[in-house]
């Protein structure tokens, strides 16, 4: 059975490799997604409005999948908003392993602070080290909340149960459009 889920896992990475949707149509839906996911975000939670002012860039993952039993994987594909307009797709990977079990999906926005942490993301050189978190965006929450070293990471549940709840070893790919 683990080795069946690892397979699975595997092609589900493997399969997804291409960041930019391979159709008009494809990204179309992509943006339309992007979109519904920052306006619930906002909805959810309006005080992260100020991340959306004050920071240079954003990237919308409106959909991430994450599923494990002892070793885990995660795939979504979203878009990077620079000065208020879509410049570009990418994609975020993750793969851990330890105490896990369950299913997941959820909606994960990651603000830029800085032009240097922006292009970091877009030089493919951006990854979250282990341990790494986010901020739950529920009522609230983005009042408190920070940058750390350049960025903020809010993530919203859409769906399942997944006991486990860390961004640590998430890598990402960056496509202009």
């Amino acid at each position: 059975m683990r080795l069946l889920l690892l397979f699975g896992l595997g092609l589900l990475v493997l399969g997804a490799c291409a960041t930019a949707p391979s159709t008009a149509e494809d990204r179309k839906v992509l943006d339309t997604q992007c979109e519904a996911a920052v306006s619930a975000i906002k909805r959810k939670d309006p005080g992260i409005e100020r991340f959306f002012t004050d920071s240079v860039a954003y990237a919308v993952f409106p959909s991430i999948g994450k599923g494990g039993i002892g070793v885990a994987g995660a795939y979504g594909r979203g878009q990077v908003y620079e000065d208020g307009r879509m410049v570009g797709f990418c994609d975020l990977s993750q793969a851990s392993v330890g105490l896990q079990l369950g299913g997941q999906s959820y909606t994960e926005i990651i603000f830029f602070q800085t032009r240097e942490a922006l292009q970091n993301f877009k030089a493919d050189n951006f990854e979250f080290a282990a341990g790494a978190s986010a901020v739950a965006a529920e009522s609230g929450s983005a009042t408190a909340a920070d940058y750390s070293r350049g960025v903020a990471v809010f993530t919203m549940v859409e769906g399942g149960l997944m006991y486990e709840a860390s961004i640590g070893g998430q890598s990402f790919s960056y496509q202009p459009k």
